[in-house]
């Protein structure tokens, strides 16, 4: 099962398992509209704090538009009519093709995270030398060239179905598939460098053993989805049996489709910097709030040698 195929195989004709296939309609539906939701809060929120724009909180950030943008196109994608599927009009390519950048770019930014953790952890590198335009050409602009090639290799060998897809013994999907696999790969090599290291530095400290381990094991299941390692079970073969048939279905489908809640939630919603830069954001905007509720009182006064004006309110804030 392909990576692509694997998250919308289930919207395809099936003759087995009909019902475990519309539950799993609904389960990934269902977690791709509550991750675009909380994707787009915390987009918003990396966009409007500027006080934590540092290189970890850029990378976390376009990692998240590459889930917001992957999602979308995944709509687009439940949008397309059967017959037109069939039809293999041009435009309905174009979108499996640009779903599929998307596809790739995700993929390149949680490699890129895995290089940025890897480099500070690991290496013990000062990440203030490390450069963000080269984790911007890693992240947006190589995976261009990898889907420029899976799109003429198509149209030349596998011109049908809207590009979705492929027959066997062909592997033009490979194309942008085997790098994909590879990011992987090396993300579960940083991920293990990472752990170890980690579980090294809990050794050395003096807590119990059981908060050290638990410590490890928080750390692990936090990457997990940030360096896309989740997705490396996807390559495994669920068997031939149905009860691991109907595992995999809904294993897959709520995996695949609720990735970006799990992110949006662990980088944002629970980070630390996030979350003081909005509260000290809050707290200023009731402040300003504030002042212009007893600004707008003292201009509707009557006018009065007693009234308090305007200027002398800023002068009494300032001071």
């Amino acid at each position: 099962m392909s990576l692509s195929t694997s998250e919308l195989v289930i919207f395809s004709p099936q003759r087995k398992y009909p019902m475990h296939y519309k539950i799993a309609l609904i389960i990934n539906y269902l977690g791709h509209c509550i991750s675009v939701g909380a994707l787009v809060v915390a987009f918003v929120l990396f966009l409007c704090l500027r006080s934590i724009r540092c290189l970890r909180n850029i990378i976390h950030w376009n990692l998240i538009t590459t889930f917001i943008l992957r999602n979308v196109m995944w709509f687009l994608l439940q949008l397309i009519d059967h017959n037109v599927h069939e039809s293999n009009e041009p435009w309905c390519r174009l979108i499996t093709t640009i779903y599929n950048y998307f596809v790739v770019t995700n993929f390149f930014w949680m490699f890129v995270e895995g290089c940025y953790l890897h480099t500070a952890i690991v290496m013990t590198y000062s990440t203030d030398k490390l450069k963000k335009w080269v984790f911007l050409f890693i992240g947006w602009c190589i995976p261009c060239p990898i889907i420029v090639a899976w799109a003429i290799g198509k149209l030349y060998n596998e011109n049908e179905q809207c590009w979705f897809g492929k027959e066997p013994g062909k592997y033009i999907d490979y194309i942008y598939q085997g790098p994909v696999i590879l990011v992987l790969l090396i993300n579960f090599v940083f991920l293990f460098n990472i752990v170890r290291i980690l579980m090294t530095k809990l050794r050395a400290s003096t807590t119990s053993e059981t908060i050290q381990y638990r410590k490890a094991v928080k750390a692990t299941l936090v990457l997990l989805p940030l360096l896309g390692i989740t997705y490396m079970l996807f390559f495994v073969n669920p068997g031939e049996d149905d009860i691991s048939q109907i595992v995999f279905i809904y294993f897959n489908s709520f995996l695949q489709s609720f990735q970006g809640f799990f992110v949006s939630v662990f980088y944002c919603f629970l980070n630390g910097e996030v979350r003081s830069a909005a509260r000290k954001r809050w707290h200023r905007w009731q402040d300003n709030h504030a002042l212009r509720v007893r600004v707008a009182r003292a201009m509707s006064l009557p006018t009065s040698p007693t009234r308090i004006s305007f200027h002398s309110i800023k002068q009494t804030t300032a001071v």
